[in-house]
């Protein structure tokens, strides 16, 4: 089963420095229809004009993943981080106990872009941790982990059974993913598009798979895509 999430129909939020989509419900959007998916609690699109971010603010019990597309994030936190996390690159903070940051556009001349996930962890009242790795050299027509709870094949560390990947597919390529008995998957396309068996997918649309064997992915065009294995 394969349930379309459209582009359209997310959150849309626009202020004078910032524009977001929310995939599931976030801060002002408020959908009880769209919570999350299964440990999957926040799919955010971010862009955010030059110079500006978001101020010092506090998050606890959330796995926190950013995914910079274009330009690159300054960010500082109470752990006593602060450095770029530029394209190609993720970020993962595990808030646990709790854990205060800011993050902002690094340019004065270019936007920013970049894809902010929220995990829910195994447990809470984890000890505050940061990660900071680069994956900007990935194959075409491949998936290359990001992340996953054993930081498998060179994947970000995560406290959750969740697996991330990357995935790129030139025009007409095929790409099959076996999916486990009992596991489910959510599909995020960030630019292009193509089918998941058969169903087709936008630059901005998700899907919440379950019950289903494996994924074929056929690219209409050059896509970028992230699978999330939950």
């Amino acid at each position: 089963m394969i349930i379309l999430r459209k582009s359209g129909d997310r959150g849309h939020f626009t202020s004078e420095w910032l524009e977001s989509y929310h995939t599931f419900s976030f801060d002002t959007y408020q959908d009880p229809d769209h919570m999350g998916f299964r440990t999957l609690r926040v799919i955010n699109q971010d862009r955010v004009l030059a110079g500006q971010g978001f101020p010092l603010h506090a998050h606890r019990d959330m796995e926190i993943l950013s995914l910079v597309l274009e330009g690159a994030i300054r960010h500082q936190d109470s752990l006593g981080h602060a450095e770029l996390i530029r394209a190609g690159e993720v970020q993962r903070i595990s808030a646990g106990t709790g854990i205060m940051h800011s993050e902002y556009n690094a340019s004065d001349s270019e936007d920013l872009h970049f894809m902010q996930i929220w995990v829910l962890p195994e447990e809470k009242g984890l000890t505050p941790s940061y990660e900071k790795r680069s994956f900007a050299s990935k194959e075409q027509n491949s998936l290359q982990p990001i992340a996953s709870r054993e930081g498998k094949d060179g994947s970000i560390l995560i406290h959750q059974d969740v697996r991330l990947y990357a995935g790129s597919l030139a025009a007409g390529a095929c790409l099959d993913y076996a999916l486990d008995h009992q596991r489910h998957a959510w599909v995020q396309v960030v630019s292009g598009n193509l089918t998941v068996n058969d169903r087709g997918l936008e630059a901005g649309d998700g899907a919440a798979v379950s019950d289903e064997a494996g994924l074929r992915f056929v690219a209409g065009e050059g896509t970028e895509f992230f699978l999330f294995d939950l």
